[in-house]
């Protein structure tokens, strides 16, 4: 367990940065940043803790945050990552994926209290082909060479703007649960599994590795929608929409050079 620590977290109020939160904030000091000031209020108030609106890619900002909080375990959810969304525009992913995480390394590495940092990633870094993944993979070298910790997650279910809010939402208006294509697989975690593995990295983690969670076979996700329905006794239609701009058919969690080297750990492998 991580116990009475100065813990600052970024993208806080976020799918995985609430859950760490919630997680964290019992045990240690955590302190909150987000640019997102309702749903930041909202995690403030629910577990009356301490927090500010704030931009990671304003260095300004990213530097009085440290400056105040003086921290000791830093985490960086804050981040893009809609794939077609950011092939429209590449700019934002740059500005927030990798200026805004080179912001944090930088100002990290100069406050020695800074035991831990933890950078938030994704499969779609592996051999990436999207603008989002290739933003990713890039903060993932950031970070690696400044010897901290990366964390790379699959697809998180009930993730905003995952698989399961947009078909609960299609359900719930009666319309055709959607899928880009019926070849498409990815591999799947839960925001609870996501988030233990990005505490277990903060726990265990030296410097310089990336952490992958061992998630056997990737899921194909026309017969995932289909067991969804089958299981919920709703007889929906499944509609094709077609790939989007960035995807791709199929995902990988490591390169295949970096399969040879990672090391198993339990549920989960270090890639150093």
């Amino acid at each position: 367990m991580i116990k009475g620590k100065r813990i600052l977290i970024f993208g806080a109020a976020g799918s995985i940065g609430s859950e760490l939160t919630r997680q964290l904030y019992k045990n240690n000091k955590v302190y909150c940043v987000d640019f997102n000031e309702v749903a930041l209020l909202e995690l403030m108030n629910e577990l009356d803790i301490k927090g500010r609106v704030g931009d990671i890619r304003n260095e300004n900002t990213v530097k009085d945050i440290y400056s105040d909080i003086k921290p000791q375990v830093v985490f960086n959810a804050a981040a893009y990552k809609c794939v077609n969304m950011m092939e429209y525009v590449p700019l934002e992913a740059i500005q927030t994926n990798i200026l805004g995480t080179y912001y944090l390394i930088e100002k990290a590495k100069k406050w020695e209290c800074v035991e831990k940092f933890v950078f938030i990633s994704t499969d779609k870094a592996v051999n990436s082909t999207s603008i989002m993944g290739a933003s990713k993979r890039f903060g993932e070298i950031m970070v690696k060479n400044a010897g901290f910790i990366s964390v790379r997650f699959a697809n998180v279910l009930g993730s905003r703007g995952s698989l399961i809010p947009i078909w609960q939402e299609q359900i719930d208006k009666q319309k055709p649960i959607t899928i880009t294509d019926e070849r498409m697989e990815r591999y799947m975690m839960t925001i609870e599994e996501a988030v233990d593995l990005v505490i277990k990295a903060a726990e265990v983690g030296k410097g310089g590795e990336i952490f992958v969670l061992d998630m056997g076979k990737s899921v194909n996700i026309l017969d995932f929608a289909k067991k969804i329905l089958k299981e919920a006794r709703l007889d929906n239609p499944i509609e094709h929409i077609g790939i989007r701009d960035g995807e791709v058919l199929s995902e990988s969690l490591m390169t295949v050079e970096e399969e040879k080297r990672a090391i198993k750990n339990g549920k989960f492998f270090i890639i150093k």
